[in-house]
């Protein structure tokens, strides 16, 4: 069994085709595919953030807004660039949503991916400590935000205060307890996955990883989990972490299908550099049901995690995005024992 979600990269364009014209397009559209997908029986609604893009920037309005119009379906980002997170506002604006939301938030952040500007976060005011990359930064915000979502009192009362105060130092609120257990790092690397598990946060593993071995995708991708959950036990942590893929599939279904992806996925994986390392990318899949069986029942990674994250076009349409989840929970999960 495992918990199927979709992925959304949120993005926005006037071109023409294009069913998502505007910025409030985007978000409208987000908010009603959420509900929808929850009508559906999938588990999870999760938006990817990036800034200076026609694309989700900030996530917290939006998330709120999906916890407030649903009641079951997990709600989350795949993820969070913490390079331009203030982490005490960001514990702030988290509690919030997580509360409307009734304790569904599920948090992905990472150090990210390189973005539309050049060092993009010193326009939101950060800078790397003296001798501190902008990755070190990152972790540095994260640690900090880990530090306060458990909701310890640290910050000395004005002795005249406005209004009580609860006895003693006082913490940031609104506090959602259990919300540092659904805290999950977006890793690329075995080291990250790794300095994930000792932190106590969750996995988030994407579609593209640093090429460590040379070997197909998921094969590197499932090594990491198993090293990711070695690391877990090593740290000594009470309870049992989540691990969520992200993975493009397409079940061909109808001449709709056929004419936006019939040629086929990636039948292999690819090659690119990211931030001047060596990065290995999965492949796409899209065939008949029967066919995409066959082909994830190969995948090494997908096998591992508990949680699988469909990516897709939301570009496309709310109408046609739920269709496609439609597609992959009625014919692809129920025959590899997803469901």
């Amino acid at each position: 069994m495992k918990k199927i979600g979709f992925l959304s990269f949120g993005h926005w364009s006037p071109e023409p085709g294009s069913q998502v014209r505007t910025a409030q397009d985007v978000l409208l559209q987000s908010i009603d595919l959420a509900v929808a997908a929850e009508e559906l029986g999938a588990d999870g609604a999760y938006f990817r953030v990036h800034h200076f893009a026609r694309q989700l920037a900030s996530p917290f309005p939006l998330l709120a807004a999906v916890g407030a119009r649903t009641s079951r379906i997990e709600i989350g980002t795949g993820v969070i660039d913490m390079r331009y997170e203030n982490p005490l506002y960001m514990v702030e604006d988290a509690g919030a949503a997580d509360l409307i939301s009734g304790g569904r938030l599920q948090l992905g952040i990472s150090r990210g991916s390189p973005e539309q500007v050049v060092d993009g976060w010193r326009h939101f005011g950060y800078h790397p400590a003296e001798g501190e990359t902008d990755q070190d930064m990152a972790r540095r915000h994260t640690e900090v935000f880990l530090q306060q979502l458990e909701g310890k009192g640290f910050a000395r009362p004005n002795p005249r205060l406005m209004f009580p105060n609860p006895p003693g130092l006082l913490r940031l609120e609104p506090h959602s307890e259990g919300l540092r257990d659904r805290i999950w790092w977006g890793s690329a690397s075995n080291a990250t996955a790794e300095w994930a598990a000792r932190m106590g946060m969750n996995l988030q593993s994407s579609t593209l990883k640093v090429d460590e071995s040379g070997e197909p995708f998921h094969v590197q991708q499932a090594r990491q989990i198993r090293i990711y959950r070695d690391a877990w036990k090593a740290a000594g942590h009470r309870r049992t972490p989540r691990v969520s893929v992200s993975r493009s599939i397409f079940a061909l279904v109808n001449d709709m299908d056929r004419r936006y992806f019939g040629r086929g996925g990636k039948d292999s994986d690819q090659i690119g550099n990211i931030d001047n390392y060596r990065a290995v990318f999965g492949r796409s899949y899209a065939d008949e049901p029967d066919c995409l069986v066959d082909q994830l029942r190969d995948d090494e990674a997908i096998a591992e995690a508990d949680t699988l994250l469909l990516t897709v076009p939301n570009m496309l349409g709310v109408d046609y995005n739920v269709h496609v989840l439609d597609s992959i929970l009625r014919h692809v999960a129920p025959a590899l024992g997803w469901r």
